[in-house]
């Protein structure tokens, strides 16, 4: 996800409530320990995350699963955190939904039970996609995140050596990710849609244009 410093001078670190009450409105924002920041992803990064969506609609309605998904909803990890996610993708279980306490009238999510699945794509502060987020999304309980990193800007350590776009699943085990990275014609293994039948490179190329075709 890119983060960009939101316009305005932020003096003091902003509470959630404060943040809900100047920004709950409008899916521009996220705040992270107080500070806020402005999403401004770029077209692919749309594109990216439209198709992770699509495809999971497409396994929810062929599995008759009571499950819908949400685009940038908001995610807020415990009560008195002044933190609070957008994530670009979240198949959240209708069935927890219930359980709660904001989600009525405010379209809060708290509770990692809620959400089976979250995706993030991958921009220029990628720092949080693959650290700050692995750690808070395993602390909730999620059981399964993908980090689709079309560009290759994660690190080394994070997508390997030469950096090359890559999709990793991060499955959670006795409270912490198994990460599973998956390059080119590589076929996606996904806990949560075990039929999917999905390339990396199909996720990460969504919404660039395909070559030309050559006259022969």
């Amino acid at each position: 996800m890119t983060l960009i410093t939101s316009p305005f001078t932020q003096q003091t670190p902003l509470s959630f409530n404060e943040f809900w009450a100047r920004f709950g409105d409008d899916n521009r924002y996220e705040l992270i320990d107080g500070e806020v920041f402005d999403v401004e992803p770029t077209g692919q990064h749309e594109e990216v995350a439209a198709f992770i969506t699509a495809k999971a609609c497409v396994q929810i309605d062929v599995a008759s699963l009571p499950w819908l998904v949400l685009q940038r909803g908001l995610l807020r990890p415990s009560d008195g955190a002044m933190t609070a996610f957008r994530p670009d993708v979240a198949v959240v279980d209708r069935a927890e939904l219930g359980n709660e306490p904001l989600w009525p009238e405010q379209s809060i999510l708290t509770r990692g039970r809620s959400i089976k699945l979250v995706a993030e794509v991958v921009s220029s502060n990628w720092q949080n996609d693959y650290a700050r987020k692995v750690e808070d999304y395993a602390t909730l309980g999620i059981p399964e995140y993908w980090i689709a990193d079309y560009a290759g800007l994660g690190g080394i350590r994070h997508i390997g050596k030469p950096k090359q776009p890559t999709l990793s699943i991060c499955t959670l085990v006795d409270g912490e990710y198994e990460i599973q990275l998956f390059q080119g014609d590589q076929t996606l293994m996904s806990p949560t849609f075990p039929t999917l039948t999905l390339t990396a490179q199909q996720v990460l190329n969504a919404g660039q244009s395909p070559p030309p075709l050559k006259n022969f």
